[in-house]
């Protein structure tokens, strides 16, 4: 995470922050989500049933997707320094736009949209997140996340 001097975070509002590196999100991986979460729905997990609907293959779950955020935006989001800790701190919106096809390769693009002095050394950071799917034009989704930074 890049640290900058609390100063200058609202400098960076409206700035894309970066993208992520690519991620693969296999069969594997959905399966686990499925065991992890009791959402065994097959579209996520029988390929042969998953392969007749419109999507033609297994897609991962939505909140699949959305929990990959934490890791993918781990080397992007800046931080004020001094950081002591940061946490999440929910999520203004979610839009699903379409699924992630099992093997498909995703990323996560990240632009700051607010910055919040909650209290006295708690600094509230808000930014759009977009969930991109390699070769497609439209993403998995769009979410407003936000970050509770204390220095």
């Amino acid at each position: 995470m890049p640290h900058v001097p609390v100063a200058q975070l609202k400098d960076h509002i409206g700035k894309e922050l970066g993208r992520s590196e690519w991620l693969t999100i296999d069969q594997a991986r959905i399966n686990l989500f499925a065991e992890a979460t009791g959402d065994y729905q097959f579209i996520h997990i029988d390929p042969i049933r998953a392969a007749q609907t419109p999507f033609g293959s297994t897609i991962a779950h939505g909140f699949l997707s959305l929990s990959l955020m934490p890791k993918l935006i781990e080397d992007i989001m800046l931080v004020p320094e001094g950081l002591k800790m940061a946490v999440n701190y929910g999520l203004d919106s979610v839009r699903f736009i379409q699924p992630v096809k099992v093997d498909s390769r995703v990323r996560l693009a990240v632009t700051l949209t607010d910055v919040t002095e909650k209290k006295p050394g708690q600094w509230l950071l808000k930014a759009t997140c977009t969930l991109e799917i390699d070769g497609q034009e439209k993403p998995a989704y769009i979410a407003e996340s936000l970050s509770l930074c204390f220095v």
